[in-house]
């Protein structure tokens, strides 16, 4: 089969620290290739990649508010769409934006959405474009907007095997993600202190979450049982999570995935988080770590993280989120496109 993915600009594919739906990106064109097709990535540069490499840019734009990231990937998506005779199906990963460009072609597309659909907005957009053929990445995400008609659910794969296990906990618990309030990187500081586990955080501070950064969670950085690392490349991150007793994510929003959740699953590392967005549906409470609303009840969990199989962590990400079996469930939704959608006019 010949198939575009078109990836995001502003980080490289694979990212070599922050960039989730990049590295989704990665691990799906390259088992594709692996798997006999002729995929085309459409990315920066300085990407990686076992497919056929078209890059719009030299190298990743970044994040730098100056850059002019929109234009930027309005012209990407020109490009390609410019070319849409030349692929069975085009898989972007560019959201909303790649919208307006269904309507140029024949090609099926596909679009995956990383990101939340809750916003007003958002829901009015999709459902003025039906025709679309929408991949949600959990069925949480897509309830917002039910009245689409939905190609599939598809959940994010990683290469589990390619993970460091151990089968031991460690001494610390672990922050991994952005740091922003909906994140609640302060509600993991208040949790770890209370019950006296250190707390090792890593995350990226984006710019407009600076100030929250200085205010709730800088003070406590002088405590030397709370550590702070802005950023970790990709193999550190991995001996971070393996080396933890469990992923203490304490979430305040709809979350519509949790890649960091399946990647600490892989290490063999437990979770606590809340029950919210996405994660009821990706974690099982008891087996794969503890869902719990409250502060004092995730407490209350840390040392029963010694009843948790750590070995049976990994089978369970094994099992429902490996690479492979991503793949396989985006070549179902391709291959339906071109056996039973009639061709766009």
């Amino acid at each position: 089969m010949r198939i575009a993915q078109i990836a995001p600009l502003q980080v490289a594919v694979p990212p070599m620290a922050y960039g989730g739906t990049e590295r989704v990106v990665a691990e799906l064109t390259d088992t594709l290739v692996q798997r006999g097709h002729d995929v085309t990535l459409f990315a920066s540069g300085d990407s990686q990649t076992r497919a056929r490499l078209v890059s719009y840019v030299p190298t990743a734009l970044g994040f730098d508010p100056a850059t002019e990231v929109l234009a930027t990937h309005l012209g990407l998506l020109t490009a390609v769409f410019r070319r849409a005779d030349e692929f069975e199906v085009i898989h972007s990963h560019l959201e909303h934006l790649t919208l307006p460009f269904v309507r140029w072609t024949r090609t099926p597309t596909v679009l995956t959405f990383h990101n939340r659909l809750d916003k007003p907005a958002a829901a009015r957009l999709l459902e003025s474009y039906p025709d679309a053929h929408y991949v949600s990445i959990s069925d949480s995400q897509r309830a917002a907007v039910p009245t689409l008609r939905w190609a599939a659910t598809v959940y994010h794969g990683v290469q589990v095997q390619s993970f460091p296990f151990s089968a031991e906990p460690g001494s610390y618990l672990v922050f991994l993600g952005r740091i922003s309030p909906e994140k609640r990187p302060d509600r993991a500081i208040a949790i770890a202190k209370r019950a006296g586990v250190p707390l090792k955080i890593v995350g990226k501070i984006d710019a407009k979450d600076r100030t929250y950064f200085e205010q709730a969670v800088e003070p406590h950085l002088h405590d030397a049982r709370i550590e702070f690392v802005e950023s970790v490349d990709e193999g550190r991150k991995r001996e971070l999570l393996r080396g933890a007793a469990a992923l203490l994510l304490p979430i305040d929003w709809p979350e519509p995935f949790g890649m960091v959740f399946i990647e600490a699953l892989a290490c063999g590392t437990p979770v606590l988080t809340c029950p919210c967005g996405a994660a009821p549906e990706l974690l099982a409470d008891g087996v794969t770590g503890y869902l719990r609303a409250s502060d004092e009840d995730l407490v209350a969990a840390v040392p029963a993280l010694a009843k948790i199989d750590r070995a049976g962590c990994r089978r369970y990400a094994q099992r429902r989120f490996d690479t492979g079996i991503m793949a396989e469930s985006y070549l179902r939704v391709y291959q339906s496109l071109l056996t039973s959608e009639p061709q766009r006019a």
